[in-house]
């Protein structure tokens, strides 16, 4: 068994499993990529993925079973809402030597203000907004695919794709991105119909590079939908600064894209993430433990 103690930070949602070793000075020992892992999509294949890039990233580590017990875990966690899904994973991680659980947005706050007061947007496959101020949380959004998600890469996927069914009815004009979604599926009604029948909100998200490359290239539909992403990312912004947020970072995969496009007078008031989710676990981990801050 290892004669020192370490600290793992898990970030799981619907695209990818990231997990992340460090020790206890805050220098990085392993890292290591995963599966999806929602918990509310598939709770026992989401588990089955967390402990897999975990067991790689102790691989990595040079480490066995037997040292997960000098591990404290702290894991942000989509779908991780209810008491039956935490004391899942709880239970599934009982061999290291703590397991703290919470969701993946305030992972993702605790790692973008270093633990301090403020806000969140996070801008990714799905989209909500989150806002700490003097210990009380402020939750905007996280309705998920079919009632929110506005500023999301489903979302902004999804928006094109319809376009793209209209397009193919002629019902409005076309263009080279809409064309483009069109040709891959040679143009064809029933294909197109049946591939939305089974489509998760990852598979429109994966539109969401060639919507961006699109809209700086000067498509009409690329510049609408991101334009549209953006107004809602603003209104998600706007209201977690109006609860008392000193400020507001955008995190996800669409962050770095929409931040040219936020309003001027928001920007004033958006600051770069601190740290990453990843990092946010390894916070709770380390709080678990009775420790706070990164270099003790």
């Amino acid at each position: 068994m290892i004669d020192r103690v370490l600290f793992m930070g898990v970030d799981g949602g619907g695209t990818k499993c990231r997990v992340r070793l460090r020790d206890r000075s805050g220098a990085s020992v392993a890292e290591a990529v995963g599966g999806l892992a929602n918990l509310y999509q598939d709770l026992e294949a989401a588990i089955a993925t967390i402990r897999a890039t975990m067991a790689e990233t102790l691989r990595q580590a040079g480490l066995t079973e037997t040292d997960r017990r000098s591990i404290h875990v702290g894991l942000g966690l989509a779908g991780a809402v209810t008491e039956e899904t935490t004391s899942a994973v709880r239970q599934a991680l009982q061999d290291f030597g703590s397991a703290s659980v919470d969701v993946d947005g305030y992972a993702a706050f605790l790692g973008a203000h270093d633990g301090g007061d403020g806000g969140i947007v996070i801008a990714g496959t799905g989209s909500a907004g989150l806002a700490v101020v003097k210990g009380e949380r402020h939750w905007i959004g996280g309705f998920g695919f079919w009632l929110g998600d506005q500023g999301s890469g489903a979302i902004l996927g999804r928006g094109a794709l319809r376009r793209a069914a209209l397009a193919l009815d002629n019902l409005i004009p076309s263009s080279p991105l809409l064309e483009e979604i069109l040709a891959e599926f040679h143009r064809d009604r029933d294909g197109f119909a049946d591939w939305a029948r089974h489509a998760l909100p990852r598979d429109y998200a994966r539109y969401a590079p060639r919507i961006f490359a699109a809209a700086t290239s000067g498509d009409r539909y690329g510049a609408e939908l991101v334009e549209e992403a953006a107004r809602a990312v603003a209104r998600l912004a706007r209201e977690l600064l109006a609860r008392g947020a000193p400020s507001v970072a955008l995190v996800g995969g669409l962050a770095k894209p929409l931040t040219p496009f936020m309003p001027e007078e928001l920007t004033a008031h958006l600051i770069a993430p601190k740290r990453d989710a990843l990092d946010g676990a390894i916070m709770m981990a380390r709080r678990a433990a009775g420790l706070t801050g990164w270099n003790i």
